[in-house]
């Protein structure tokens, strides 16, 4: 499929964009909860509705939700339309394996997104120190750079004996009412906007940050500009990296994704304030010296690690960039 360019109205997204922050912020009143656009925190949500837990105020490193009796959990999902059809542990740390040991259970939950709106219709529940022991007995071979690993549903079946729960969807939780609202207004911008999966990851950002700059989100998954994230009027590519400081964070830096990288015309930094979902600064920051730092950064930590990296990952600050920055956008 080709791409084809057709400028958004910027004033309708903007509208929609308002009734998002409402949302959010009696998500935030209710509950405690903040940044709910983020990260596919539409699922999480969607997951603890139908479970009767509570959401866990975000932090990196935090459980996912509790119980009544205040045992925590982590959640774990894939979607119908996606193209593993495992669940994902990107750091099997011995932190980690420790951390699910004292974790009540993980949540291996399938999302139901050929439906509208999205459906949480099953999941296996396996308590955290089986999954612990598991991870310590089927990660010691892998050599994967990322300590990456998947587990399938076949997997949890044979290996661990444990059966799949099928959901009961008349269930009223406490998130019903907000969800319902979120989901509505998710459903309009996407079709103001034609992009599909709009909460997965941070999409919902990539499309904030295109109205500023007259850009399409790429929905795309493969040909030219399968790999690049928006196009302009002239079909020119845009990497976006969008963060909440002025540390932006590059991930899996194969030589393949630095190649790719050599397509685009410029990479787009970009600073959101999460909160008040606002794009706040954007900078265009040229190429070739960007991969060039992204190389070097990732050659320096190789050299301080050992030569053994865990992730091909590195972060580059406003530090990195400053000198390369083609042009500076303050959103008012």
């Amino acid at each position: 499929m080709s791409l084809k360019f057709s400028p958004y109205n910027k004033e309708e997204i903007l509208k929609l964009r308002d009734d998002l922050l409402k949302i959010q912020n009696i998500f935030y009143e209710k509950f405690g909860v903040d940044d709910i656009i983020s990260n596919s925190k539409i699922y999480e949500i969607l997951i603890a509705n139908i479970l009767r837990h509570d959401l866990i105020r975000g932090h990196s490193g935090s459980r996912d939700a509790s119980d009544s009796s205040g045992n925590q959990y982590e959640y774990k999902h894939f979607k119908q339309t996606s193209s593993n059809k495992s669940w994902t542990f990107n750091d099997y740390s011995d932190n980690t394996i420790e951390k699910l040991r004292q974790t009540k259970s993980v949540i291996f939950a399938h999302i139901n997104d050929l439906v509208d709106p999205s459906i949480f219709d099953w999941y296996y529940e396996v308590e955290g120190k089986i999954v612990s022991k598991y991870l310590t007995e089927h990660t010691s071979s892998i050599q994967n750079t990322r300590k990456m690993i998947n587990v399938s549903p076949n997997q949890i079946t044979t290996r661990l004996d444990i059966k799949k729960i099928y959901n009961n969807q008349n269930a009223n939780g406490i998130y019903s009412k907000e969800l319902s609202k979120l989901s509505n207004c998710v459903k309009k911008l996407e079709l103001a906007t034609n992009i599909k999966n709009l909460m997965t990851s941070n999409k919902i950002w990539e499309l904030f940050t295109a109205i500023e700059l007259n850009h399409n989100v790429n929905s795309e998954q493969g040909g030219r500009a399968g790999a690049h994230d928006a196009y302009d009027e002239n079909y020119n590519l845009f990497e976006y990296k969008i963060s909440k400081s002025t540390t932006w964070n590059f991930q899996d830096i194969s030589d393949n994704v630095l190649n790719k990288y050599k397509e685009i015309k410029n990479f787009i930094l970009v600073v959101k304030d999460p909160f008040n979902i606002e794009i706040k600064k954007i900078y265009f920051v040229k190429v070739e010296p960007t991969i060039k730092r992204l190389i070097e950064k990732l050659e320096e930590k190789r050299i301080k690690t050992g030569g053994n990296l865990r992730r091909l990952q590195v972060s580059l600050s406003m530090k990195d960039i400053k000198e390369i920055i083609e042009k500076e956008i303050v959103v008012e």
